[in-house]
């Protein structure tokens, strides 16, 4: 063999020193007038322009989905309205069938209603609305700056809307058990105040952790928060009802025409939210600094 014949060259295995990371992309990708024909530049994620791909350098790449389109506040507030309804029509149902037939729901049943109306509606209507389906929710998301304040009288009328007309649908089914949906005291004020505080201050809490801190399981959101509502009606459901919302007990006592001890379902499930919500806002971790978040994002390196 002649020693000045040029033996042909291996190409390098993808992935070693000075080869290309991707396989296929060489010098031969030219084009006869001088320009790259790359596929990577196809790719959306990838920025850099005038990679040079045939020394096998690539520089780092950031890939992010874009933000999904606004909805449009009509949108919100009727999703909020449905949401709404389909909660207070399951959770007074509940409490009506149960007087109806004596008891045989029992209140292991009603709380389990309520908590899983309120999962599945979060599941259907939390993209779209946030599915707050609780004025103390709303108040105490924009006392915190996660909601406008603007937007607190439009959610606020949509859940009220709701919860009435609600309460009227479920008289003209099951007149006259209405009673025993509305949600009263059956100790003391003071007992009544002191648990529906209570157990609004849990809610907001979980509410807050899973809607407002990414670090939180953000997707379990409807499990986490019907878990907590079915919880706080076995604790508080023999003494106050477990209301903790306000237009819990709102609509159905305007169907039944029985407004005794009001004032502790509109005060203390707000005064519970906004502590709840506070409470947990002082608590959490603090957020990750620019080197840990850049750490985090996804990156193609060679």
């Amino acid at each position: 063999m002649d020693n000045n014949e040029e033996i042909p060259s291996t190409p390098a295995t993808p992935g070693t020193p000075g080869a290309p990371l991707f396989g296929g992309f060489n010098a031969t990708n030219r084009s006869n007038n001088g320009n790259k024909n790359s596929l990577l530049k196809s790719c959306r994620c990838f920025t850099a322009a005038d990679w040079s791909i045939e020394d096998g350098a690539l520089p780092p790449v950031s890939c992010s989905l874009p933000p999904p389109p606004p909805v449009p506040l009509a949108r919100k507030v009727g999703a909020e309205f449905i949401g709404t309804f389909i909660l207070m029509f399951a959770a007074t149902a509940a409490a009506i069938v149960n007087q109806k037939t004596n008891g045989s729901e029992t209140l292991i049943g009603c709380a389990a209603t309520t908590g899983l109306a309120v999962m599945i509606v979060i599941l259907a209507t939390g993209h779209i609305s946030g599915a707050h389906l609780n004025p103390a929710v709303t108040l105490s998301f924009a006392a915190l700056k996660h909601f406008p304040w603007k937007h607190v009288p439009m959610y606020i009328g949509a859940q009220v809307l709701a919860s009435i007309c609600a309460a009227f649908a479920l008289k003209g089914v099951y007149h006259p058990f209405m009673s025993g949906g509305v949600t009263v005291p059956s100790g003391g004020y003071g007992q009544s105040f002191a648990l529906e505080f209570i157990i609004a201050f849990n809610l907001m809490f979980v509410v807050t952790a899973v809607a407002t801190d990414t670090r939180a399981v953000g997707e379990l959101a409807g499990i986490a928060v019907g878990a907590t509502v079915m919880l706080n009606i076995l604790i508080a459901g023999p003494v106050s009802g477990g209301s903790m919302n306000p237009v819990r007990t709102l609509g159905p006592a305007i169907a039944a025409n029985n407004y005794k001890a009001i004032w502790v379902y509109l005060i203390a499930p707000v005064l519970g939210a906004l502590a709840g919500a506070g409470t947990y806002t002082a608590v959490k971790l603090p957020e990750e600094d620019d080197d840990a978040k850049a750490k985090a994002s996804i990156s193609f390196r060679r």
